[in-house]
């Protein structure tokens, strides 16, 4: 496994994700029972259309997880985009908590509205049911190119209008997305603080580029200094 055999020697904790567009309920079992003789935080992705049936449906998988390794902390997916469409994400996050998720993970971050449209919704569906409110980690990820932008855009991401033209015309696009990200989080981060949702971030590159991974670390470094002012 990856994040053992090359990152083993960082002592923090490690979330594995486990594409199930593969697996066989007994490959699924006997990974659980690799990972259980250890503790490990996990988020399991299922396919990518309700039209494929390959692989493992979701819910079989986090019923067998609960069976084969309870002591696995699981985290499930949240799509802000989806919700933008369908009006029902916060349904699917109170659906996964039933079975067993307890912290979800968005894709990158660049609408603004979508994602304070979904963070409002599960609020309300969460003290609806008197229930408690899980930790929801945001991703951001920094656009570098015209040619980012559009796998981005092809992963599901999305971009209003607005922002796509700021990224596409900017003199300096890796610059400007930094400066986007950084908006776009304070004002998650507030909405969110004033909703009580515990908030965390994921910052990553979806390119190879060797800039924007250097962008993504002096994003992580933005964020996290953005964060510890706010808590002060």
């Amino acid at each position: 496994m990856y994040a053992h055999q090359y990152l083993g020697s960082l002592a923090v904790p490690k979330i594995i994700y486990r594409c199930l567009n593969r697996d066989t309920p007994d490959e699924f079992v006997r990974w659980l029972d690799r990972v259980n003789a250890t503790p490990q935080i996990s988020v399991l992705v299922g396919a990518s259309s309700r039209r494929s049936q390959a692989g493992l449906p979701l819910t079989d998988a986090y019923a067998l997880a609960r069976q084969h390794a309870p002591s696995l902390l699981l985290g499930g997916i949240a799509i802000a985009e989806r919700h933008a469409r369908k009006l029902d994400e916060h349904e699917r996050i109170l659906a996964k908590t039933e079975r067993g998720c307890r912290f979800f993970v968005t894709q990158a971050v660049y609408d603004v509205t979508s994602t304070k449209s979904l963070l409002s919704d599960y609020t309300l569906a969460v003290r609806e049911k008197s229930g408690v409110l899980l930790p929801i980690i945001l991703t951001f990820s920094p656009c570098g190119s015209v040619k980012t932008l559009s796998f981005m855009k092809w992963l599901g991401v999305a971009f209003p209008r607005w922002l796509e033209n700021e990224l596409r015309f900017a003199a300096d696009p890796l610059a400007k997305s930094l400066e986007l990200c950084e908006r776009i989080f304070d004002e998650v981060w507030d909405y969110a603080r004033d909703k009580g949702i515990p908030l965390g971030v994921n910052v990553e590159s979806v390119s190879i580029r060797k800039a924007e991974i250097e962008a993504s670390v002096e994003l992580l470094q933005l964020l996290r200094r953005r964060i510890e002012r706010s808590e002060r």
